[in-house]
């Protein structure tokens, strides 16, 4: 058996049923917005969505570091964070079809999905719109002398936004328990990430504000794991924020209406080569914690899950007209 130094640190440090159930959440993040595909195109979920296929690891990974209680901040393209942070699904795929018994009593959709009691602050529908609330989150919890910790996700394109610096300043001048993460998938909608900064790599903007800052493979769980707990440690013990990159890439389009005309069928095909998901499925095969067919059942299970909320969703009840200025304060 041979393991990379970051798959053989995982295996110290976690129990085998935590790596098992890692894999199942890669699974059902996959899984549930494939599924989230096919009915978009059956007419049965209005609107848009921002798919995330192609980077389970980073939102696995860097949740996969974090407490129960600690809290996530999203983004547009946010089904794979609310899945790792421990979602009901079937509330989640309520949710998706606007119904009354979805996270957002189905007002939120697909790009505002929020799970407050699980640690979920919600997705957002502007770019780098949790960049701003980290450091009020994370304010909260210092003024409060809570032992947590913010996690903040967003895109390479929300990098080069004023709210991002302004953001990790505050964090960094504060020393609040923030731990940055930025899934680089390489397309801010059709803009090359290397048209849009000046510098290589975005975790080189955490030297102006004094904090650590670490380019890993988004697509190596392991190695994004590793990198979210040396973060969360420091965050949670009082040393301040971090600036983590994960280098990753999304399979589909910015969004439906995306032609993908800014890339190459190529392109894509040799990032699919680095399934996430398949690469971490291999790293559990090789360390014996688990045969095919255990790995295959897991998968099994996971596609069972979103099976049965699907389901579930399509015989929940339509929010009630009655209700339409509930929760509208202006």
């Amino acid at each position: 058996m041979t393991l990379d130094i970051h798959s053989a640190r995982m295996l110290e440090e976690l129990e085998p049923p935590i790596l098992l159930d890692a894999l199942k959440k890669m699974y059902l993040i996959r899984y549930f917005e494939e599924k989230a595909e096919e009915l978009y195109a059956l007419g049965k979920i209005h609107g848009t969505m921002h798919l995330s296929i192609g980077q389970e690891a980073s939102a696995v990974g860097s949740c996969l570091a974090l407490q129960p209680k600690d809290y996530i901040l999203s983004t547009h393209r946010g089904h794979g964070h609310c899945i790792a942070k421990g979602a009901d699904l079937n509330l989640m795929m309520a949710e998706f079809f606007g119904k009354a018994v979805g996270y957002c009593r189905g007002r939120g959709g697909s790009m505002h999905i929020a799970d407050v009691d699980g640690g979920n602050l919600g997705a957002n529908g502007v770019v780098g719109g949790g960049l701003p609330l980290a450091p009020g989150v994370a304010l909260g919890l210092k003024m409060k002398g809570l032992p947590l910790v913010c996690m903040c996700f967003f895109g390479d394109g929300a990098s080069v936004e004023g709210a991002f610096h302004e953001s990790l300043n505050l964090a960094a001048v504060w020393k609040l328990p923030v731990v940055y993460v930025c899934e680089n998938n390489q397309y801010a909608m059709s803009m090359p990430v290397t048209k849009g900064s000046a510098v290589e790599r975005i975790s080189q903007k955490a030297s102006a504000y004094d904090m650590p800052g670490i380019t890993v493979d988004g697509n190596d769980l392991p190695a994004v794991y590793l990198a979210a707990k040396e973060a969360v440690e420091r965050a949670r013990s009082g040393g301040g924020p971090s600036l983590i990159e994960c280098l990753t890439y999304r399979w589909r389009g910015h969004s439906k209406s995306d032609r993908q005309r800014y890339r190459t069928k190529e392109e894509v095909k040799e990032w699919q080569a680095r399934d996430p998901i398949v690469r971490f499925r291999a790293m559990l095969d090789r360390a014996r914690l688990a045969n095919p067919a255990e790995l295959d059942q897991i998968s099994e299970q996971a596609r069972q899950i979103i099976e049965g909320a699907v389901k579930f969703a399509e015989s929940a009840d339509d929010p009630d007209p009655a209700t339409i200025m509930d929760g509208v304060y202006a």
